[in-house]
């Protein structure tokens, strides 16, 4: 297993040799972002500015207006709400060809703290207008999408967490913007999430399988646009949908999901989620278990559902 900044890195890297308008603007995170083979293969594409978020975006808008496809990337936290400026007025505003990667997010910065723990960046960019936001559960995923966003004109943020994960899906597996994947076929009920929290939902669709349940599980990688016509068809052909996600329950998948319903076809909708709070330090079990981000909980508003 390895960590889905580790493969967004490699396909940077990857992305560089086919197309010369890749470049990187770093925030002194080359370490995170797995940036050493692109900084040794490709030192000229490479742009150092040290730890300031604000600057690296600006950077990259300049970047983007001469031709060029900027790749930027920090903590979460930092990409989404220290540079939110730059990238609302400076990237958005103008549509630039700017990619913007927030790692560690949610609560998997573990024990950097609640300051370092993004739970509302998914709500942040979801409101700026003209920008996709994605969220891969995967490496070989991550991957795709970053290939996807280099191919691909205009504003985009995709978020991803710290640890390791396992693979849910073959490598060079194509992914579109406004898509999802159904994981598990269930007509009981529908549990949809993304990123770390995919793997919470398939355990918690097995536990549910014990007890006689059928759970259709969406891998709801690409926040905005949604994909309308999956969400859509899970509540009409269930009990409800549970949202899952390591994000606060306001503004997120939960938020984008209801939305959709309360326009077209009002259906039951429970979260799992950050319960409008701040994170704080822990590992990142013991917070995922304090905050409720867990199978059992899952379960739990699965059977409210029922």
């Amino acid at each position: 297993m390895i960590a889905n900044r580790v493969a967004y890195g490699q396909m940077v890297h990857t992305l560089a040799k086919e197309d010369p308008r890749i470049v990187i603007v770093d925030s002194d995170f080359a370490n995170c972002a797995n940036y050493f083979d692109f900084m040794e293969d490709f030192p000229e594409r490479f742009f150092q500015v040290g730890i300031a978020e604000q600057n690296m975006v600006s950077v990259a808008a300049g970047l983007a207006t001469c031709g060029l496809i900027p790749f930027v990337a920090s903590f979460s936290v930092f990409s989404s709400m220290r540079a939110l400026d730059q990238v609302r007025n400076q990237v958005c505003y103008n549509s630039l060809n700017v990619k913007v990667v927030g790692t560690h997010a949610g609560l998997e910065t573990g024990e950097d703290g609640g300051t370092h723990q993004s739970v509302e960046d998914v709500a942040i960019m979801r409101a700026v207008p003209d920008i996709k936001v994605l969220a891969p559960s995967t490496p070989n995923m991550t991957a795709s999408l970053t290939r996807l966003m280099a191919e691909s004109f205009g504003p985009c943020y995709m978020r991803m967490g710290r640890a390791n994960l396992p693979e849910l899906y073959e490598e060079g597996e194509v992914f579109l913007f406004g898509g999802s994947r159904t994981l598990r076929e269930g007509d009981d009920v529908c549990i949809a999430a993304y990123s770390n929290m995919v793997h919470v939902a398939l355990k918690a669709a097995d536990m549910l399988a014990e007890k006689g349940i059928k759970a259709r599980v969406i891998d709801a990688y690409c926040i905005k646009p949604l994909d309308d016509k999956a969400i859509l068809d899970a509540a009409k052909t269930t009990a409800g949908i549970v949202t899952v996600e390591d994000h606060n329950i306001i503004g997120g998948l939960g938020g984008a999901v209801s939305e959709l319903l309360c326009r077209e076809y009002p259906a039951k909708v429970r979260f799992v989620g950050i319960e409008d709070k701040f994170g704080r330090s822990g590992t990142i079990p013991d917070l995922f278990n304090s905050y409720g981000l867990t199978a059992e909980k899952v379960v739990e508003k699965a059977l409210e559902l029922l």
